[in-house]
């Protein structure tokens, strides 16, 4: 049987997670974190498809220290992250990228077009 790309939600606010989790439940299965240090333990012990990411977040690490993470580690460097983020201002855009971010979505953003972006880079 095939199993579905897992898609690790990352946010300090659970509606957002929830609201993501909804929106690509149908096509992908989704799993969960609320902070920095527990999407990286997810990121190892569950081995996503595509992180969603938001940058601020409390606790020891925020989403631009864990995309660094994903992106300098040789077995995690090539998933997808997405950024989504309140944000939105042209220097956090850069510096996201620089990091190796795939995508930045700025809040409010649009489910259905978060789901495109999945839909169309997940491998």
């Amino acid at each position: 049987m095939y199993a579905a790309p897992v898609v690790l939600i990352v946010d300090d606010h659970s509606d957002i997670r929830r609201l993501l989790s909804i929106t690509l439940g149908k096509e992908h299965r989704t799993i969960e974190a609320a902070d920095g240090v527990a999407a990286l333990e997810a990121v190892r012990h569950h081995r996503p498809g595509m992180v969603l990411l938001d940058v601020m977040m409390p606790g020891e690490l925020d989403g631009l220290q864990v995309l660094e993470a994903i992106k300098t580690n040789p077995k995690t460097k090539n998933t997808p992250v997405a950024m989504i983020t309140a944000r939105g201002q042209l220097a956090d855009q850069d510096k996201g990228r620089a990091l190796g971010a795939d995508a930045y979505f700025i809040k409010p953003f649009s489910p259905l077009q978060v789901a495109s972006w999945v839909r169309n880079h997940l491998k």
